[in-house]
């Protein structure tokens, strides 16, 4: 039993819920608090043991502005002990009707897959979705990769999102689709985009820090190492540095495990991180210079510094 405030008692006491009513009573004074309350848990319990076919919810998933009926078309299957095959024939008939929104729903499906295997939230699925609804509308995609083109969508909307995916991580689950692909693909899709609107596409800004505490989770890194590579990463952006973030964020990486107990060899950051070693160590040698200045005091001593390798 759950307590609130009874504006007959004034003061905080239990309520009692009547599920069969719907209603909330105060067990002092038998005030009824919410009458009719509707019930939000599951209408039935699913177990593993239970037969798929059997499934006793009577409701869909919710509704999808960008489908044409909603999503909430309704679907004919055969009710459990039915005779005959007219349910049957209805089901199929169905199946065999055209679906406006068919290739939309095997799309979003596509996407809403990639997104769990990389841990990306709902939010960054609904605008991968907006993107590929917006370039299909447009029937400039014929002919193309679907898988590099759904891998585009995911990539853009997770820069949109300032939630940042490496090209390497996406192609990890674009269902074969390449690097190179998938470039072309982002390419493509924001031009078509920006054709429309008329104007630029806003991407996010992408920084180093973005992608450095998952390349250290990755790497087994602890977390004093981490947040000296987070210092670092940070310190660098008051710096002239032309390189990417993602290399950057590989540098700081290198830089740090040199000084740290747990050295982590180049060969590992570079596979975590989808970089080519000469493209670490190029970063690293922008970096080098500054290091009295990107690494914390409190990790690494002046004296420490010496024991960096010369780029």
């Amino acid at each position: 039993m759950n307590k609130v405030i009874c504006p007959e008692c004034r003061r905080a006491t239990e309520v009692v819920v009547d599920h069969a009513a719907g209603d909330m009573v105060c067990s002092e004074c038998g005030l009824v608090l919410e009458a009719h309350s509707i019930d939000e848990t599951s209408e039935w319990r699913t177990f593993s043991n239970e037969s798929s076919s059997n499934d006793p919810v009577r409701v869909g998933g919710p509704s999808n502005p960008l489908l044409t009926d909603g999503g909430m078309s309704t679907i004919i299957t055969k009710p459990n002990g039915a005779q005959g095959d007219f349910m049957s024939s209805l089901g199929r008939w169905q199946n065999r009707g055209s679906n406006p929104d068919r290739s939309l729903i095997i799309a979003f499906r596509t996407i809403a897959t990639m997104a769990d295997r990389l841990g990306l939230v709902s939010t960054i699925k609904d605008r991968a979705n907006e993107i590929y609804k917006k370039v299909e509308d447009l029937k400039s995609i014929r002919g193309r990769s679907q898988d590099a083109i759904l891998a585009a969508c995911l990539y853009i909307a997770c820069r949109q999102e300032d939630k940042p995916r490496t090209f390497k991580e996406i192609c990890s689950v674009a269902n074969g689709a390449s690097k190179k692909e998938i470039g072309r693909a982002t390419k493509f899709i924001v031009k078509q985009l920006e054709e429309e609107m008329g104007m630029s596409m806003e991407m996010g800004t992408i920084h180093a820090g973005d992608f450095l505490r998952r390349f250290c989770s990755h790497l087994g890194m602890t977390n004093t190492a981490v947040r000296a590579a987070t210092d670092s990463v940070k310190r660098s952006e008051q710096l002239d540095i032309r390189k990417s973030p993602i290399s950057i964020a590989a540098a700081a990486i290198y830089m740090i495990s040199q000084l740290s107990d747990e050295k982590k060899p180049l060969k590992d950051i570079s596979r975590v991180a989808g970089v080519a070693e000469v493209t670490i160590r190029n970063s690293y040698k922008d970096l080098y210079p500054h290091a009295a200045k990107l690494i914390p005091e409190w990790f690494a001593k002046e004296d420490d510094l010496k024991n960096l390798c010369a780029p």
